[in-house]
């Protein structure tokens, strides 16, 4: 029988072969001749220099002027004269402001490169979510437009401003409406520009609108207590918490806000306060804030009303119908304790719904009244600012435009084409407007439907404010001359308006000095180093719930009757991709999801026993047909802990103008969302049915499985309480090591890390800190698919379930699994199909730099080393890939390169190119093919922090360097330090009884020490 092999003598033979050559001209392609080159730059051999270097520098060019225009110097100057406080080398910090959240941003050189937490940000001094970390790539994003768009082609701004005011002037004469279209404003200045163009066109009106509605509490409010607000949510003041289907710790209002508040009950320096709260999650799919709650019940989107009637009727003693709960025994039962609990912690506890929908609104309302819970944990006189958006608003202003009543629409930070519930209505009406004004950055679903597209600056390029709460504001300013042709849209709504101001930076700063700074006692110089002023808070009052429940109990009930005739499907937003304004941006795309670890996509989410039920596999490619006709193809994740009967879609996917990153990643599931009673709704029903096709998800926690091992330790807090090195193992003898190496001296520092596990999330802001901080390469959804991320920083997901028989000694009666496609997957959906109620526990795992480093003893080139100062070390050159090092590590925390990452037009994910490579921290190299790489744990910041107490001549103390992911992470649980210094915040930590190493017992002997989860559970309510 003839082989189909083929073989060669040698790799020199192999090396002339066609095949060798095609699939290898990426990686080894020859450079071009020289005069092909000129030839391609429109140059030739005797071009003089100064053309040559402008013409093949005009796109690196483009940016490096404008760092070198360093900002924020109000007038620009060029950088032959270098500005007094660039020195090269030495980053500089400047305050901004992201989505409301105060920030630093961290220059070099004029380039802006990482985000970093503004410790004077009042509620937000503690730590940056996931998109904050991200958001200095979309500055160098080169899918941006570069100059303003009129009629579909590149124009000038003068030609922009004589068509944009010749149309308005006929919109006014002809009394038809103008109308400006934005997400929720909170920028007093931008409001006041908005406001000045509405006098200058009387005929103008401001419609918001959020992709991600919260009109049903604003309006909810405003029928109970009279106040048309977002409250200020305080769950720090919270003992008990009960969220039904609330993600407060992710999405949901401001959930790093949230998370700082949260944890602050619940970390290690409350539990040694003997004080942790307790916290009951109703939810039908598995969000992030359910993965960490105490006890977590899986009910269905129907259920959710009737569970609140039961709630409210325990609370207060009435006999409201429908409370009846005959299908979830479980849920019944957790509701009755929930009530009870509920009225021993009058004034100390708080009730949150994530519906939209006002009557549920305010039947929470009725029950937080109840409880005590306004004028504690419930603000309503100092309210957030973020989300104002009014859903019926722009269902008008779809008929206004159907009549043809308006003539001018501008669309600013919004893009209905793409994220409203009916996006074809919308498109339609939308072609009946005269003048049509987009300030998007690029051309969008809504922007290329514009007749001009006058782009904005990013607001890394930007002056502005912006105020999340009543009487505490935060300034913008700019980090860098605008990248492109850009300018500010309030600029150009001030220019288009005759304002008497026409430049928005002396706007900004005439509002601030006219009716900000005499209120907070401060001037425009200390506005811009602190970042943030405030107001005194007022008084939170205490409020009286008033309103008859005769007329809401029925719209409840009704809506739940409505979804329970079908499958239920909840459409949520993603934690990494929120609405979808941030697909673009290939970081965030990578992020892994906090619960299903799955990348570059959205998916079905169905419980194992309801896929098996309906005779759907993992991966299989199911129709999804909504009652209104929408219908989309999308693979199925199999998900513990999902409600029966229910399915979950992500939002924030499925954007067809994106950019080169985002375009046709996942379906867009904005359709399924409906408009009903005033307000949207994100639940609706759907049919199901197999297309016979299979698409496998990229996870990033297919692999990499612990075998079972004890990685995990958990206890109760009752447990804890009577012993606080419960389950930790620390409680009994351990087993006598013995070591081959000589003991390492340490005589200067110790670098050490405590990772409280009580107090992680798992939302995954650090792993992007991380990223962008040490130049961590997007590889791409395919190269996800064949478990080859380049994360440093990963954060594993364990499910615990009942296994009496499989029980570990310290896990109690739970058993852990890290996923259910590990090699044990058989088993594990065995076990989950018996149990719907799994919890979660997510653990950060990093390289632990050990100081019996197995990778160390394999490496035939001592390319990992260790330092005097207990740190795993890699010399990048030394490296020659032979991977010995990977295979030897016991936690599978190295990353190998298959490929030239960041220079291969194969992994382009928009990296690959001169403008987005100048977001790379310049302290850190990039790697190349072949090489090994892993957690530094931040070298670069550990010899910035000693050169600079060196400078100062003075010891290094604790604080002075923190890691990427320790400063973005608001819970603070990762604490980093010196364990030579007794006193320092890690020695304490790792002097709790909690502490563990994972793996301990291979006596490989870690450098990062792990805090037990403590689960303040009630035994009556397994979860």
């Amino acid at each position: 029988m003839e082989s189909n092999k083929k073989y060669w003598k040698g790799l020199e033979e192999y090396n002339n072969t066609p095949d060798f050559v095609e699939n290898n001209k990426n990686e080894f392609a020859e450079p071009l001749p020289i005069e092909d080159v000129l030839n391609e730059a429109g140059l030739s051999t005797v071009t003089p220099r100064r053309d040559f270097l402008k013409a093949l520098g005009f796109g690196l060019g483009a940016v490096t002027l404008a760092a070198c225009q360093t900002a924020p110097v109000h007038k620009a100057i060029p950088y032959v004269i270098k500005p007094e406080e660039v020195v090269p080398g030495i980053p500089n910090y400047y305050v901004s402001s992201f989505n409301g959240q105060p920030v630093l941003v961290k220059t070099r050189e004029g380039r802006p490169i990482k985000i970093e937490v503004n410790t004077n940000g009042g509620m937000f001094n503690r730590g940056t979510d996931a998109q904050a970390q991200a958001s200095v790539l979309d500055l160098y994003d080169v899918s941006k437009l570069k100059s303003p768009v009129l009629k579909e082609n590149e124009t000038t701004w003068a030609k922009v401003d004589e068509f944009v005011k010749g149309e308005l002037n006929k919109a006014q004469a002809s009394g038809k409406k103008i109308r400006v279209v934005s997400s929720s404003v909170s920028s007093p200045s931008t409001k006041a520009v908005i406001a000045d163009f509405a006098v200058a066109y009387p005929n103008a009106k401001h419609v918001q609108y959020d992709a991600i509605s919260y009109t049903g509490i604003i309006k909810a409010n405003e029928n109970s207590f009279g106040k048309a607000v977002v409250p200020k949510y305080n769950f720090d003041k919270a003992d008990l918490i009960v969220s039904f289907g609330a993600d407060f710790l992710g999405t949901w209002i401001s959930g790093e806000e949230f998370t700082a508040q949260y944890v602050s009950n619940r970390d290690h320096k409350s539990l040694k306060n003997g004080k942790m709260s307790r916290h009951f999650q109703f939810e039908a799919g598995m969000s992030l804030t359910g993965t960490n709650a105490d006890t977590r019940v899986p009910v269905k989107l129907s259920e959710e009303g009737p569970a609140l009637i039961a709630l409210y009727n325990a609370i207060t003693g009435a006999n409201l119908a429908g409370a009846a709960l005959p299908n979830n025994v479980t849920a019944d039962k957790a509701l009755k304790l929930v009530g009870k609990e509920l009225l021993q912690n009058k004034g100390k506890a708080l009730v949150v719904s994530g519906s939209n929908d006002v009557s549920t609104q305010i039947l929470v309302n009725a029950i937080n009244s109840a409880i005590g819970s306004y004028g504690t944990t419930i603000d309503l006189d100092n309210p957030c600012k973020r989300y104002a958006g009014n859903d019926a608003e722009f269902a008008e202003l779809i008929n206004e435009m159907n009549r043809g009543e308006v003539a001018a629409v501008f669309f600013l930070n919004s893009n209905p084409a793409y994220d409203v519930a009916n996006a074809k209505a919308f498109t339609d009406a939308l072609a009946k407007v005269a003048l049509k004004v987009s300030f998007s950055d690029r051309k969008d679903e809504t922007s290329s439907l514009c007749d001009v597209i006058a782009i904005n600056h990013n607001y890394l390029e930007s002056w502005g404010d912006a105020s999340s709460y009543e009487g505490v504001y935060s300034i913008i300013q700019p980090t860098i001359n605008p990248v492109f042709n850009s300018r500010q849209a309030e600029e150009s709504l001030l220019i288009w308006s005759d304002n008497a101001v026409k430049e928005y930076y002396q706007y900004v700063r005439n509002n601030w000095e006219k009716n900000i700074l005499p209120a907070v006692g401060s001037n425009w110089k200390e506005v811009l180093q602190k970042g943030v002023v405030a107001n005194a808070a007022k008084p939170a009052g205490t409020y009286t719930f008033g309103l008859s429940l005769a007329s809401v109990v029925p719209s409840v009930l009704n809506s739940s009757k409505a979804l329970a005739k079908d499958i239920e499907l909840q459409v949520y937003e993603s934690a990494a991709m929120r609405d979808g304004r941030y697909a673009n941006n290939a970081f965030l795309q990578e992020l892994p999801d906090p619960v299903s670890k799955v990348t570059w996509d959205n998916f079905v989410a169905i419980a194992p026993k309801y896929a098996e039920k309906l005779g759907f596999k993992e991966f299989d490619i199911v129709s999804v047909k909504a009652a209104n006709g929408y219908t989309v193809e999308l693979p199925v994740l199999i998900q513990p802990g999902q409600a029966q009967g229910t399915v979950s879609i992500a939002l924030g996917y499925g954007r067809t103008k994106a950019g080169k990153a985002g375009d046709n990643v996942g379906k867009n599931a904005y359709p399924f969302v409906s408009f009903t009673n005033g307000t949207l709704k994100y639940a609706t029903t759907v049919q199901l049915t197999a297309t016979g096709g299979r698409e496998e998800l990229a996870q990033t926690q297919t692999h990499h499985s612990f075998e079972g091992r004890n990685v995990i330790r958990e206890a109760t807090f009752a447990a804890y309480q009577k012993n606080p090195a419960a389950g930790s193992g620390n409680d009994h003898a351990k087993h006598k090591t013995y070591d081959l190496w000589d003991k390492f001296e340490k005589p200067g520092n110790n670098w050490v890390m405590a990772i409280d596990l009580n107090a992680c999330t798992g939302c995954g802001s650090c792993i992007v800190a991380c990223n962008v901080e040490n130049n961590i390469p997007v590889v791409g959804k395919e190269e996800v698919r064949k478990r080859r991320e380049m994360h440093w920083l990963r954060i594993d997901r364990y499910y615990s379930f009942n296994v009496e028989a499989d029980a570990h000694a310290d896990h109690g009666a739970h058993g852990h699994s890290n996923g259910i496609n590990s090699v044990t997957k058989e088993k594990e959906i065995a076990h989950l199909e018996q149990m719907d109620n799994v919890s979660v526990v997510h653990q950060p795992m990093l390289c632990q730099h050990c100081d019996h480093a197995p990778c160390e003893t394999v490496c035939p080139v001592l390319a990992t080393v260790h330092s005097s100062d207990g740190l795993n070390h890699m010399a990048y050159n030394r490296c020659v890939g032979t991977r010995y090092c990977a295979n030897n590590c016991p936690y599978k925390v190295r990353r190998f390169n298959w490929f030239n990452y960041w220079n291969d037009s194969r992994f382009d994910n928009y990296l690959n190119n001169e403008f987005t490579q100048l977001v790379l921290n310049p302290d850190v190299t990039t790697r190349s093919r072949g090489v090994m790489e892993k957690c530094s744990m931040c070298i670069q910041r550990i010899q910035a922090g000693k050169l600079q107490a060196k400078i100062e001549k003075r010891p290094l103390k604790d604080g002075d360097i923190k890691m990427a992911c320790q400063q973005a992470c608001s819970a603070n649980a990762i604490i980093f330090g010196d364990a030579n210094d007794p006193e320092s915040e890690v020695s304490k930590a790792l002097r709790s009884e909690r502490i563990y190493y994972v793996l301990e017992e291979i006596n490989v002997q870690p450098g990062i020490g792990y805090m037990t989860k403590i689960r303040n559970t009630d035994t009556t309510v397994q979860a």
